[in-house]
């Protein structure tokens, strides 16, 4: 598909918001509209690569993930989605880009989502409503974080947490110039990313299934 000026200039200006050193983990949520809400909000505050974790072992038998198309909207065209039922390759592969993993976990050490510095490298891990996250996975997390609930009701739904989580970071790293001229992305790698996002315009490619990986 031939790409005009002005396309090329929009994806331009969203490759320069990309956030480089912010992403998300989701563990056992299953549910397609869910991963495609998250996708939407993902790329509404500029990530440009998330992680999805099945431990449970039903959930381990899936070869491919398939993703909400009316709820994310698109989105998933434009964010790489690194599949995973393995969780040592997925906390290696997650290391390797971000330097710190928090998660939504309720304990007596847990920090107020407004009072934590989303502005340095970090991964947000988030499980499914119903659980949470397990033993496992909380164990490769280096600190725990809540969101904050005024009501009877003290759950959210899991793509409302973290379009909560996210937007703060929006927030925080806006105000601290990181979506501007202090965007953390080289030259060269905005080039790249640019690149790719319109190879997949031309391509048309669609971003539906992910395939599992585990190494």
């Amino acid at each position: 598909m031939k790409i005009t000026a002005e396309r090329k200039q929009r994806f331009q200006g969203v490759v320069s918001r990309r956030q480089k050193d912010l992403t998300v983990i989701l563990e056992n949520v299953h549910d397609p509209h869910n991963i495609g809400a998250v996708l939407r909000s993902c790329d509404s505050v500029g990530i440009r690569e998330i992680f999805v974790l099945y431990t449970e072992p039903e959930l381990q038998k899936l070869d491919k993930l398939e993703m909400g198309r009316r709820t994310s909207s698109g989105a998933r065209k434009w964010i790489d989605v690194h599949f995973y039922t393995d969780p040592g390759p997925c906390f290696a592969h997650v290391r390797r880009n971000y330097e710190t993993i928090l998660a939504t976990h309720l304990n007596a050490e847990a920090k107020n989502v407004y009072d934590l510095d989303l502005t340095r490298s970090i991964a947000l891990m988030f499980g499914n409503e119903h659980d949470g996250l397990s033993e496992e996975a909380l164990m490769h997390a280096d600190a725990n974080f809540l969101i904050p609930q005024m009501g009877m009701v003290k759950s959210l739904n899991i793509s409302v947490a973290c379009a909560v989580t996210l937007y703060e970071g929006l927030r925080q790293r806006r105000e601290a110039g990181l979506y501007g001229a202090g965007n953390r992305m080289t030259e060269a790698e905005q080039s790249e990313l640019l690149a790719e996002y319109l190879h997949r315009h031309e391509h048309r490619l669609s971003g539906k299934n992910v395939h599992r990986k585990n190494d």
